[in-house]
């Protein structure tokens, strides 16, 4: 009988002992259940981030030219007795570019969009021997030729003048003679878009009449 409580008296100490030491640990969570969301300023996974910042990153397809030019007729300045001596293009991000040089100052242009365009002094058509799909009638107030009415320029009416391989909207530069003091020439185009002219000084004592027509609206 003393043996007895004697067991059970050293149980209950026992038992005291556990409890005061914490007890059995915690059960662990339910499966399925998801964790408790980051407490505020806890940092975040650099994978996580990276992937955040893309989702709103916007990106920009093609530039903005903020072209207002129109393609309405342009025609300014006198006629000139400065004599056409090349032509040649260029490209640019925006636009096509064709470049009438001169012997001296040129100031005289007439550009418009047209068909037909008629060949100085003949009058045929240069548009159905034209490449695409709009064409501007290029008049240029000044001669192809010197005072001893000597070419000035290498082509005869109905030459292709150009190479523009590979431009974004140039398809051709075809000249159309000069006569009684004015040039010719038919600008070909991928279609009716806006186009500007302008006049530059140089190189040296030569000017220059360019004709920049834009890639898009």
């Amino acid at each position: 009988m003393r043996l007895s409580v004697g067991k059970t008296f050293i149980a209950a100490i026992l038992c005291l002992a556990l409890a005061a030491c914490g007890g059995p640990q915690a059960a662990p969570a339910a499966a399925g259940k998801q964790p408790a969301p980051a407490a505020a300023g806890a940092r975040v996974a650099p994978a996580v981030a990276a992937a955040a910042a893309a989702a709103t990153t916007t990106t920009t397809t093609s530039p903005y030219c903020g072209i207002t030019w129109g393609s309405t007729a342009k025609a300014s300045g006198p006629l000139s007795s400065a004599p056409l001596v090349a032509v040649r293009t260029g490209r640019h991000t925006c636009w096509d570019r064709v470049v009438f040089e001169f012997n001296g100052t040129a100031k005289g242009y007439s550009v418009r969009y047209s068909s037909p365009i008629l060949t100085e002094g003949e009058g045929v058509n240069l548009v159905p021997y034209t490449a695409g799909g709009a064409h501007l009638w290029v008049t240029l107030r000044a001669p192809a030729y010197d005072a001893n009415h000597v070419a000035t320029i290498q082509g005869r009416t109905g030459d292709h003048m150009v190479n523009v391989l590979r431009y974004t909207t140039l398809r051709d530069v075809v000249f159309g003679g000069s006569f009684e003091g004015y040039t010719t020439f038919a600008v070909g185009v991928r279609a009716r878009l806006p186009f500007r002219v302008m006049l530059l000084a140089g190189p040296g004592t030569h000017s220059r009449i360019v004709v920049d027509v834009a890639h898009r609206w």
